[in-house]
């Protein structure tokens, strides 16, 4: 996920802030990291830098979360400033710590035909059936060789198992006099979802990735 293009940053150090969704403990887990790269004008990039990761662990219901995290991104200021084919960047990278999930659908056993059929076509409206104790039932019927007949259907849940970060919301360069928590390995403030430091640095691991 790019966040920002970060060429002549004037300071040394960064703030930004996503929102997650999803997250759920023991289920549904993250690990982000910030990342700056080096890109020259023929498609390659080169990690400069990399965040220590931050494990973002959810809560037990949905909840949105939010993060904010503050790092001295370590992008030499004036390599490059002049050139016109080297570029900077600050990527937010994430990846599952646990999961995702496979959610289940519901099953229902119903008259179906295929989309599109008409309701009146080769339908009987109802009809009678006599139960086991004897009694009559109305049922819904089907003339043979209808379009329409009895099947099993899978209706899909909504949630398709995954989490969710936002798009970024802000990535600023600030001076150390208005975050003088960030570090080279990072600080990190949360809300709406647990949260733990795990892994330190390592730019020997630039897609951070599955």
């Amino acid at each position: 996920m790019s966040i920002a293009n970060a060429t002549g940053l004037t300071f040394d150090r960064v703030e930004c802030k996503f929102i997650t969704d999803f997250l759920y403990t023991g289920k549904r887990e993250a690990e982000v990291r910030l990342a700056a790269f080096r890109h020259d004008g023929n498609a390659n990039r080169t990690i400069v830098s990399a965040s220590g990761v931050l494990n973002l662990t959810g809560t037990t219901a949905r909840t949105i979360g939010v993060v904010v995290m503050r790092w001295v991104h370590g992008i030499p200021f004036g390599w490059d400033y002049q050139d016109d084919t080297t570029v900077y960047t600050i990527e937010l990278q994430h990846r599952y710590k646990k999961g995702p999930e496979t959610v289940k659908g519901q099953t229902f056993y119903a008259i179906a035909a295929p989309e599109g059929t008409a309701v009146s076509d080769g339908i009987l409206n109802w009809g009678y059936k006599q139960g086991d104790d004897g009694k009559w039932w109305w049922v819904p019927t089907y003339r043979e060789n209808s379009k329409w007949s009895p099947d099993f259907l899978t209706v899909p849940d909504w949630d398709e198992g995954s989490y969710s970060l936002s798009a970024m919301q802000y990535c600023v360069g600030l001076p150390q006099s208005r975050i003088p928590e960030a570090s080279v390995k990072g600080w990190a403030w949360t809300r709406g979802t647990g949260s733990a430091w795990g892994r330190d640095p390592d730019i020997t691991e630039p897609y951070f990735g599955v």
